[in-house]
């Protein structure tokens, strides 16, 4: 079992400690899982992520599916030991990728059919394949497959998403299996307060090991993804643990933080990393600006990660003008240990009780947008 336990809590904000035990490892929250969508956190090797800290990533059910595909994964000892990582795993449930990547896409109550985006071969998922492939890949945390809607969306979209999600959601738990992996249900609703907080309390009926936030981050401003986090919050059990899905920018982590979110997850650090732009504690820092061609101050001068440590603005400029692959490594690295090191800075400002003045002093330079 996956338990979850909180440890301490902000005075004057929804913001909380706590402690997720997997069977792989224990991991401290609130925390940041960097994305391994196959298998792999881009660039960056499971000792690297070690070496700064990382406890948890995630990977994704739809890409690793079709390649090298569940059963094989299984065949190799599962996926921790495929990918060479022994702390803890969540595996999302794939259906964001379905209705982005895939083509020719059939959706009805029973699943989806599409045409996989590598080769035009036709699978079919449904709530019950879904959890038999995440339980073939041995992940410590499974996501359900889901329904949501795009951005803006229409009530009526909002409903049948609502509808669709909550009916996959107790087909997923009905799944006779043994090590059945730890499943989290996802809330729906789009952007409708009155939908999400109906979507909650109709999972919480459920009792699943945790809840996250879906549908969220998908181009809607912050002040209303706030407004849907505030409301499903309200209804969430207080000892389960929540992720909002896809938050990535520090300073709607921080927000989010202090409504009481205790997981977190984004290809930005990385994505970000390998096209040069750097998460400073100063704000973002374009490396391949001019004006760091001859600059011999390492990228963020509070930061002592490895890339800190050894290398001037002017090589790393440099790298990226060379076409060099160490230049997105290092810059990414240095993303992944910026975000490491801001979720143990917000763990210490909730355990001394000052959480809300240090999201007020630090928000002043997180325009990273």
């Amino acid at each position: 079992m996956i338990k979850f336990k909180i440890l301490s809590k902000d005075p004057d904000t929804k913001a909380r400690c706590g402690i997720l035990k997997t069977s792989h490892y224990e991991v401290k929250t609130p925390n940041f899982m960097p994305v391994a969508t196959q298998g792999s956190v881009k660039t960056l090797s499971p000792a690297d992520l070690k070496r700064i800290g990382v406890e948890i990533i995630v990977a994704n059910t739809y890409h690793l599916m079709l390649r090298p595909t569940s059963e094989l994964i299984n065949n190799m000892g599962g996926l921790h030991k495929f990918i060479g990582w022994d702390r803890a795993i969540l595996t999302d449930s794939g259906g964001f990728q379905v209705y982005s990547l895939s083509k020719l896409i059939k959706i009805n109550d029973h699943g989806v059919e599409f045409s996989s985006h590598l080769d035009g071969s036709k699978h079919f998922l449904s709530p019950e394949i879904v959890v038999e492939i995440q339980k073939e890949m041995g992940s410590d945390i499974a996501m359900i497959l889901d329904f949501f809607t795009s951005y803006p969306s229409q009530f009526i979209d909002a409903r049948i998403a609502v509808e669709r999600t909550v009916n996959w959601a107790k087909r997923s738990l009905d799944v006779k299996s043994k090590k059945k992996p730890h499943l989290f249900g996802i809330i729906q609703g789009a952007t409708f307060k009155h939908l999400r907080r109906e979507c909650a309390e109709r999972l919480v009926e459920l009792n699943f090991a945790g809840y996250a936030i879906g549908g969220l981050m998908i181009g809607e401003p912050s002040m209303l993804t706030n407004e849907m986090v505030y409301e499903v919050n309200q209804v969430l059990p207080e000892k389960k643990i929540r992720y909002l899905m896809g938050c990535g920018y520090p300073e709607d982590i921080l927000e989010a933080v202090s409504l009481g979110v205790d997981l977190f997850d984004c290809v930005l650090p990385t994505r970000n990393g390998r096209t040069g732009m750097a998460f400073t504690s100063g704000g973002k820092v374009i490396i391949k600006a001019g004006k760091y061609s001859a600059d011999n101050a390492p990228l963020d001068k509070k930061c002592n990660c490895y890339t800190c440590r050894n290398f001037s603005r002017a090589y790393l400029r440099h790298l990226f003008n060379a076409g060099e692959a160490l230049a997105g490594r290092l810059v990414s690295y240095h993303n992944i240990h910026f975000y490491t090191k801001l979720m143990g800075m917000i763990k210490e400002h909730i355990k001394k009780g000052t959480y809300k003045q240090f999201m007020r002093k630090v928000s002043k330079n997180f325009d990273f947008r």
